[in-house]
Order: structure tokens, then C-alpha cells, then sequence
């Protein structure tokens, strides 16, 4: 039998001493954490035996003169590409069993490389991260590494799908590169983002602050609105990675992937019952959701910030859409400064990769208050304006009931470009409420009359009979059709059918200038 050749048998061993990460021990402390290490995380994320790693040799520069840690092969990420049902997406995965995952210039150069695949071969990235910021000792080095990571999130915004998993610390600088991309997944009670630790935060203004409530899953999901899905542990974090991909193009000049048409011409008849005749009585919004799209397709993103709002991506006949809705159960579905906030960036988010949007409407205006106005509810509510104004997907609307005056506007109005604008028998489009209108042009009328109160009365009847019904509103070509609210589902999915060609050429120029 031939000696194998000795150099294979070095190969080998530098390949397993790559695996072995930061050692058995340091692996040992992150499964004690109920933690997995890079390799265990990309295992799962990715189709079976279909990873394959790039420069899994690169080690950190000596800095000589310096007290530097011992180096490790890999530097303390792994990158490569893979499939994820078939398909090829491109990722890194920071190794916290190294220098606590710590970026240094090396683990930054490769990053950037793979960030670069991806963008020439137009496939998503994703990027894994567990790490505990920047390396000290190697001062700016450390710091360019972050800057050449920004500078590439920035340059494929909207090229190819970023998304970053937040598997742990995610701390100081490092913060602002999932913030870039596209979508932002943590695991509860594991992941953290923050700029200033608890620590800094205590040395410099006395006060406490634990982790979890200073930048944990949970709040970056309810308060800041930064974090778009969090996810009880590592496994499901990584199942719901892979189910968003499943809504999303490879790349910009790619659709969604298509699925199998489920059912296109099913009618909804509980949804003829579902709004109350009295406008003040609230309702779901969710279940009007449910009911349209295919079944168990609705993904709701950011779903504990800005409640009043819903979003996220679905499919209707097996074609992925994107739905932007008010949830009247909350705050009566007012638009605030986070709302805005929240759909802006998703119709934006829709709009870089081809997918329809479908705004249901049911807002009574936006929110009012010394508050809201000093915080710039106008900046923002002109950045919802904005961005429906600008996305050239096709674009379909339904007014279910209120849409009272920069509501009706802001949301998907037929002036911002909407292709196809359906309303219910219930629905309302007015500048404003019947009550508000009455009191500024009868006022003078209702304070002469012996009972005013009964006139009031009168005339916020007469008012809602004679311009807040959908048919006025359809007399001018407001509203295309004035629908049943069982028909909801087949109309929209007839509509996007017909649509499926549109093309717009946008004027040429570098890039408009969002108020944000």
C-alpha cells in the first residue's frame, strides 16, 4: 500500500485545527451557554453538505512590539457560500470561541470578500453575528475593518438581500452594520445590540441598566423597532431565516420565487360581516389579513412596535406581496411618528426587490399632539409620502373604512401612483371625520338651533350619507371599484395577474433626497 504523500497528511491536520475553533474548552463555554459555535449555526442555516468555506486559513498580522493574543486559523469568523432550498446564498458566521468573535482587520478582510461574491454573483449574504465588538489591540486597523463592512452594506442596499442574525453581543460599532441591512433576526434572551454597554452607561451617569432591558431582543422588537422577527433560540432563529428568503429574489433584477397558485378564486364570506356598522367600534385587521392571503403566509415584521401598523410579506395565489395595513383595535389604526417609520422603510424594503404592495386602509388621519408635531410627525409622515411615491412595483389598495385626510393620501392613494384602487360598501373617504367637519361648517348653525345637539346630530348623518360613502368617492375615479369584502382575495389577485408587466422607467438621476 503507498504512503500517502506527507504534505496531504499536513493539509489535513491544518484542516482540522481550523474546525477545532478556539478550542475544546472555549467550545465548551458556549455550549454552556446553550449556545452553538459558527460551524454548528451554518450546519443548520444551510442545505445539507452544501457549505463550502473560503479562506478558512487567514490568520491576524503580528503587530509587533505589541502584547498580541495568540492567533487562530480563520481569525475568528467563518465565510463561505452554500444553498438554502437550492438556492445559492453567500454568509459569514463570527466565531465567539476567539477573541469573543472581536473584529480585527483580518476577520474584516474577509467579510468584505465574501460580501463581494455575493454582490458580483447576485445572491443574498447573510451574516451571522456573535461578536463583542471591536479588537483594542489593534486600534484603527480594527476600526477601518468596520468602515470597509459599512461602505459594502451601503453600496448592495438594494442589490442583493441583506440580512444579519443576531446570535449574541452585538456591541458598540459593530451595531450599525446590521442596522444597514435588510432584515435584523435575534434570539431572546441570548442577543444583545447597544452602542454603550450597561458599564459605560453606569460610569458615566451613575445609573443601572441591565442588558436584556438596555438593548435585548425584546425591546429592540417593541420599543426601538429595530429588530424585524426575534425567535425563542438558536434553531428557530436560523428556521425563520430561511423561511424570509423564501419571499425574497436572489437579487434586484430577479422576482420573488413563485410558489404554487393556492386557490385564487376563493371567496372570504366572513369578511361581509367583519366590519361594525358603527365607524367608532374597532375590529382586526389581522384576520382581514388572514383571510385574504394564503394560508399561514402572512410573516409580520417588527409586529410589538408601532402596533397601530402592520406589515410584513405574504402570498396571494402563490405570489409573494407585501402588505402594509392600519390595525384599527389599536389606537383606531392613527398614524404616528413610528408608524410612519415603520412603513416607509418596509414599502421601500418591497420596492427594492419587486414585490407588489398591498395597502389596506382604514385610518382616521394622523396622530395629534405637541408631541408628535415637535418630534416631526411631518418629517416622517412625508417619508410614508415619499416612498409610496417613489416604489414602481405594482401597487394595490383597499379602503375598508376610514380614510380621512393625509390618511387617505399618504397610504396608497391613486395621486401617488397606486395602479388599482378597490374600496368596501364601508368604506369612508373624506377630508376629515363627520364630527370634526360638522363643527368647523355648521357651527354657527348648530349653536342657533333650539335643540343643538339634535341638530348636530342631523347634520353628522347628513354629512357621512353624502360624502363619505365610497360611491361619491368612485363618481370622481377616486376608487376604482367599489367591492364586497368577500371578493377581496380574487379582485387583488386578478389585479397583481394583470400587473405582473409593469414597467417604469424612473427619471435619471443619482438618487432622490428622502426626508428622513
Amino acid at each position: 500500500m503507498t504512503e500517502e504523500d506527507p504534505r496531504v497528511l499536513h493539509l489535513r491536520d491544518i484542516r482540522k485545527k481550523a474546525r477545532e475553533a478556539g478550542g475544546t474548552d472555549r467550545v465548551s463555554r458556549q455550549h454552556a451557554k446553550g449556545k452553538n459555535t459558527a460551524r454548528e449555526r451554518l450546519d443548520v442555516l444551510l442545505d445539507t453538505g452544501s457549505f463550502s468555506e473560503i479562506e478558512p486559513f487567514v490568520t491576524a498580522r503580528p503587530d509587533p512590539g505589541t502584547n498580541t493574543p495568540e492567533t487562530f486559523l480563520g481569525d475568528g469568523v467563518v465565510t463561505g457560500y452554500g444553498r438554502i432550498d437550492g438556492r445559492p446564498v453567500y454568509v459569514y458566521a463570527q466565531d465567539f470561541t476567539i477573541q469573543g468573535g472581536a473584529l480585527g482587520e483580518m476577520q474584516s478582510h474577509k467579510i468584505c470578500r465574501v460580501m463581494d461574491l455575493a454582490a458580483q454573483c447576485g445572491a443574498p449574504i447573510i451574516g451571522l453575528i456573535d461578536s463583542g465588538g471591536a479588537r483594542i489591540q489593534e486600534g484603527v486597523r480594527s476600526l477601518a475593518g468596520y468602515a470597509e463592512i459599512f461602505r459594502r452594506n451601503a453600496l448592495y442596499s438594494g442589490i442583493i438581500p441583506q440580512i444579519s442574525l443576531i446570535m449574541g453581543p452585538c456591541a458598540g460599532g459593530a451595531a450599525y452594520s446590521p442596522a444597514m441591512t435588510d432584515l435584523i433576526i435575534m434570539v431572546e434572551k441570548q442577543s444583545y445590540m447597544f452602542l454603550t454597554g450597561p458599564d459605560v452607561i453606569k460610569s458615566v451617569t451613575g445609573e443601572i441598566v441591565d442588558s436584556e432591558v438596555l438593548g435585548g431582543a425584546e425591546t429592540h422588537l417593541s420599543v426601538s423597532g429595530l429588530a424585524h422577527l426575534t425567535a425563542p433560540n438558536e434553531q428557530t432563529a436560523l428556521d425563520i431565516c430561511r423561511r424570509v428568503l423564501g419571499y425574497l429574489p436572489s437579487n434586484h433584477l430577479e422576482d420573488p420565487p413563485a410558489g404554487k397558485p393556492e386557490d385564487p378564486e376563493r371567496l372570504c364570506p366572513v369578511l361581509n360581516n367583519h366590519v361594525p356598522i358603527d365607524a367608532s367600534i374597532p375590529y382586526s385587521m389581522n384576520e382581514v389579513i388572514e383571510q385574504i392571503v394564503d394560508d399561514c403566509s402572512f410573516l409580520e415584521f417588527q409586529a410589538g412596535f408601532a402596533r397601530n401598523v402592520l406589515v410584513g410579506p405574504a402570498r396571494m395565489g402563490g405570489q409573494v406581496v407585501g402588505i402594509v395595513a392600519q390595525e384599527p383595535s389599536v389606537m383606531a389604526g392613527v398614524i404616528d411618528i413610528d408608524a410612519a417609520d415603520k412603513m416607509c422603510r418596509f414599502v421601500r424594503w418591497c420596492d427594492c426587490f419587486n414585490i407588489p404592495i398591498v395597502t389596506l386602509v382604514d385610518s382616521p388621519g394622523f396622530l395629534p399632539g405637541v408631541d408628535q408635531e415637535h418630534r416631526g410627525i411631518i418629517r416622517h409622515g412625508a417619508k410614508v409620502l415619499y416612498a409610496y411615491s417613489e416604489a414602481t412595483v405594482p401597487k394595490v389598495s383597499i379602503i375598508t373604512r376610514k380614510a380621512y385626510g393625509g390618511a387617505y393620501v399618504v397610504m396608497s392613494s391613486k395621486y401617488l401612483g397606486t395602479d388599482v384602487t378597490f374600496a368596501w360598501p364601508s368604506a369612508e373617504i373624506a377630508v376629515m371625520g363627520p364630527e370634526g367637519a360638522v363643527n368647523i361648517l355648521y357651527r354657527k348653525q348648530v349653536e342657533a338651533a333650539e335643540d343643538p345637539a339634535a341638530e348636530r346630530a342631523r347634520l353628522v348623518q347628513e354629512y357621512r350619507d353624502t360624502y363619505l360613502n365610497p360611491y361619491s368617492a368612485a363618481s370622481l375615479g377616486v376608487v376604482d371599484e367599489i367591492i364586497e369584502p368577500q371578493e377581496t382575495r380574487q379582485k387583488v389577485i386578478a389585479a397583481l395577474q394583470a400587473l405582473r408587466t409593469k414597467a417604469v422607467n424612473p427619471p435619471v438621476r443619482r438618487h432622490g433626497n428622502i426626508p428622513v
